[in-house]
C-alpha cells in the first residue's frame, strides 16, 4: 500500500472510491435515492476542482496494482474562522480495504500537512451515524459540536469533532 499526494491524473479513481464508499457507509443513513443517483462524472469534475484548488490537500491510497483504494482531503473550510485552525473533509476507503490501517496512514498524512501548515486546532464533521466517528475519537477527537442538517430530506446530526494538539495525534502513529 502506497499513500501520496494526488495529481489530476487521480480524479478517476478518488471519484471511484468516493461514490462507491457513500453507497456502503450511508447505507440505511442517507436515502437510497440520493446515494443511487451519485455520479462517478460529478464527482470526477469536483476533485479535478479540489486537487488544484489552492489551500486543499488531497492524498490517495493504492493497492499494490497501483489502484486507488481511499483516499483523504484536507485544508480549511470556508466556513472555518479560527486562526491557526484546520479541516478534514474526507477520509474515505472502499469497504473491502476497511480495518487494516490503510485509514490510519491517510489520517497520519493528513496531520502531517497541518504540521507542515503550523495549524493546532483540527475539526473533523460525520454523521452521528457514520461508525468512522470511532476512528476520530480513537485517536483523541473530542466532540465540539452537533448540528442538525437534512441531506435528500433526511435530518441527521453532524458530528464536529476538534483535536486541539495535534502532536497529540501524531504520538499514535
Amino acid at each position: 500500500m502506497t499513500i501520496r499526494k494526488a495529481v489530476l491524473a487521480d480524479s478517476i479513481g478518488i471519484a471511484k472510491v468516493h461514490v462507491d464508499s457513500w453507497r456502503t457507509t450511508y447505507k440505511n443513513i442517507i436515502p437510497d435515492a440520493f446515494l443511487s443517483n451519485l455520479s462517478y462524472d460529478r464527482r470526477t469534475d469536483l476533485w479535478n476542482e479540489n486537487i488544484v484548488k489552492e489551500g486543499n490537500y488531497v492524498f490517495v491510497a493504492e493497492n499494490s496494482d497501483g489502484e486507488i483504494i481511499g483516499f483523504a482531503d484536507c485544508g480549511k473550510r470556508e466556513s472555518n474562522h479560527i486562526p491557526e485552525s484546520g479541516d478534514v473533509t474526507a477520509i474515505y476507503l472502499l469497504e473491502e480495504y476497511q480495518g487494516k490501517g490503510i485509514g490510519k496512514g491517510l489520517l497520519k498524512q493528513v496531520f502531517l500537512q497541518f504540521e507542515e501548515l503550523g495549524f493546532n486546532r483540527i475539526f473533523v464533521e460525520v454523521l452521528e451515524d457514520n461508525k468512522t466517528r470511532y476512528f476520530y475519537e480513537y485517536y483523541g477527537a473530542e466532540l465540539y459540536k452537533t448540528k442538525k442538517i437534512t441531506i435528500a430530506g433526511a435530518e441527521l446530526n453532524l458530528l464536529i469533532y476538534e483535536w486541539n494538539n495535534i502532536r497529540n495525534v501524531l504520538i499514535k502513529f
